[in-house]
């Protein structure tokens, strides 16, 4: 089972002025970035329903050019809930009353269905008056159209894209967007880690899918290429995707194994500079299955001799048999 709220705390305590600069730019605008403080979860208990509940990511920040604070409270709701915007008042009456800052309360919706609009306020009336309303910001991924952020510069994109509506025809062309995007942002290792986990968790494809997914790869510049093909490369080593790797060989059954051979050869040669005439060779002739040996075994290389032995020693197994 996906656990939904780790992922979710984990891309926005890591992201989270980027998560802010996406969805809320106002609060962005009178937020001091270098203030922000991730205070503990808050524990609460639904008196009506016997439950309890914790707040998702809770962070207090400086207003820009005050000596004041506020707090953003994120809620990630992975599933609909009737009754979630009494929730969210709840937590924002206790919030307000434990630390006595103003509180800014934001959903995000996660769930893939239902598709319907959910509300952003919550009401308490009568006939003759309204008592209370109460309004929250709602980020509704799956009424986003992820087109409109494939050209944002900015890491929660990359990730949040994987989650949006997409047309089930669309969804290789999504997770190759998704990694180019995080191609062209130069993370460091465990923060790309980050965001390419999170959208291979979800945006998995199947193996046909993971077909068109390769070929697709094939269409782009090779610089490209490199970066995509090693993050692919990553997930196969570790298992992550099986329907990618089961889509990757047939890919190269059906004719793209040349190009994935084309993008080892780049891959070695990105690290250990030009690469001998019969290495090249060597590579361009092997099988899918070898392929997929060398693409995992090139991320352990160090040294231009490491491919060498590798190809020697398949080919003294060759002469074994």
């Amino acid at each position: 089972m996906v656990d939904h709220d780790r992922l979710f705390k984990e891309l926005l305590t890591t992201f989270f002025a980027e998560f802010v600069d996406l969805f809320l730019p106002e609060v962005g605008a009178y937020m001091q970035r270098d203030t922000l403080e991730f205070l503990d979860k808050e524990l609460f208990t639904d008196v009506t329903q016997g439950e309890k509940h914790q707040t998702d990511v809770l962070v207090k920040a400086r207003f820009r050019g005050a000596d004041a604070y506020f707090l953003i409270h994120v809620e990630n709701q992975a599933s609909a809930h009737k009754q979630f915007g009494a929730r969210m008042f709840s937590y924002f009456a206790r919030l307000y009353q434990k630390y006595g800052v103003p509180v800014y309360p934001v959903v995000i919706y996660s769930y893939d269905k239902p598709y319907r609009q959910e509300p952003d306020t919550f009401r308490i009336e009568f006939p003759d008056r309204v008592v209370l309303e109460f309004r929250y910001s709602v980020i509704q991924l799956n009424r986003l159209n992820w087109r409109d952020y494939v050209r944002q510069p900015n890491p929660v994109a990359s990730a949040l894209m994987a989650k949006m509506r997409i047309a089930s025809e669309d969804r290789p062309k999504v997770k190759l967007e998704c990694l180019r995007l995080l191609a062209t942002l130069r993370l460091d290792a465990a923060r790309m880690r980050l965001i390419s986990g999170f959208i291979d968790t979800y945006l998995r494809l199947n193996a046909e899918e993971s077909v068109q997914f390769s070929r697709q790869i094939s269409d782009i510049a090779p610089q490209e290429q490199e970066t995509i093909m090693e993050i692919v490369t990553s997930w196969m080593q570790d298992g992550i995707d099986q329907g990618l790797q089961q889509g990757m060989q047939q890919g190269m059954q059906q004719g793209v194994q040349q190009g994935t051979a084309s993008l080892v050869i780049r891959l070695l040669q990105r690290r250990f500079g030009p690469l001998p005439t019969e290495y090249e060779q060597a590579i361009i002739g092997l099988d899918t299955a070898r392929l997929e040996e060398l693409g995992e075994a090139l991320l352990e290389f160090k040294a231009l001799d490491d491919v060498h032995n590798w190809l020697r020693v398949l080919t003294e197994q060759r002469d074994a048999v």
